[in-house]
C-alpha cells in the first residue's frame, strides 16, 4: 500500500488559499485530561478533491458526489509540463493519476472528460479555470495535491475518499494506492 497523501500542516498551499493552522485546546503535557486539537484550513489544502460546486453554479457539493469515482482501478502515468490531448489520446483508464509537474490543457480535459471518472495530479491545481469547468461539468472527480514519488507508472487500485463536509466545494482526502495482488497485512 502506498500513501499518496500530503501531510496537511506542512503540505503545499495554492497561492491565496488559507494556510492550515492548529492549536492545542487541551494537552496531556499541560495536565489536561486529554489532548485536543482545533484546526482551520481551506477545503483545498494538501491532497483534496474538488466537487463540481467549486466551478459549476448549482453543481454537486462534496457529500453529493458519487464515491465510486474515488475508489477502483487507476493508472499512474508520467507527465511534465503542459499535457495536451495528443499526450492522453492512448490512455483508456477510468481513473488517471498524472505523476510529475504538469497541468492539463482544455483539449486534454475534454478528451478525459469523456473517458475518465477521476483525474488526479501532484500539483495543487489540475489546470486553469476552463480545465476545471470541463472536468467538473462532466462530474469527473478532480483529485489534486497528490504525492506520487513512490508510485511508479503502472496500474493500481485507488482509494481516495473525501471528508464529508456538507455543502462544501471540496474536501481533504486520504489517498492510497494498492497494487492488485499485493498482500495487505
Amino acid at each position: 500500500m502506498i500513501d499518496i497523501t500530503q501531510e496537511i500542516f506542512s503540505g503545499c498551499v495554492y497561492p491565496g488559499d488559507t494556510k492550515p493552522t492548529f492549536r492545542r485546546a487541551s494537552s496531556l503535557e499541560a495536565g489536561d485530561a486529554c489532548t485536543l486539537t482545533d484546526f482551520s484550513m481551506c477545503a483545498h489544502n494538501g491532497t483534496h478533491l474538488d466537487a463540481p460546486a467549486h466551478f459549476i453554479r448549482g453543481g454537486k457539493t462534496i457529500e453529493q458526489m458519487d464515491l465510486t469515482r474515488c475508489v477502483g482501478r487507476c493508472a499512474v502515468r508520467d507527465f511534465a509540463g503542459e499535457v495536451k490531448e495528443s499526450d492522453v489520446a492512448g490512455i483508456a483508464a477510468e481513473r488517471l493519476l498524472l505523476r510529475g509537474a504538469c497541468s492539463l490543457t482544455a483539449g486534454a480535459a475534454r478528451l478525459l472528460a469523456g473517458r475518465c471518472r477521476l483525474v488526479g495530479v501532484e500539483g495543487q491545481s489540475v489546470g486553469d479555470e476552463q480545465v476545471h469547468r470541463i472536468l467538473l461539468g462532466a462530474e469527473v472527480a478532480v483529485l489534486e495535491g497528490l504525492v506520487l514519488r513512490d508510485a511508479l507508472p503502472g496500474e493500481y487500485i485507488l482509494i481516495a475518499l473525501p471528508i464529508k463536509l456538507g455543502g462544501s466545494d471540496g474536501a481533504p482526502v486520504r489517498a492510497l494506492l494498492w497494487k492488485e495482488g499485493e498482500v495487505l497485512v
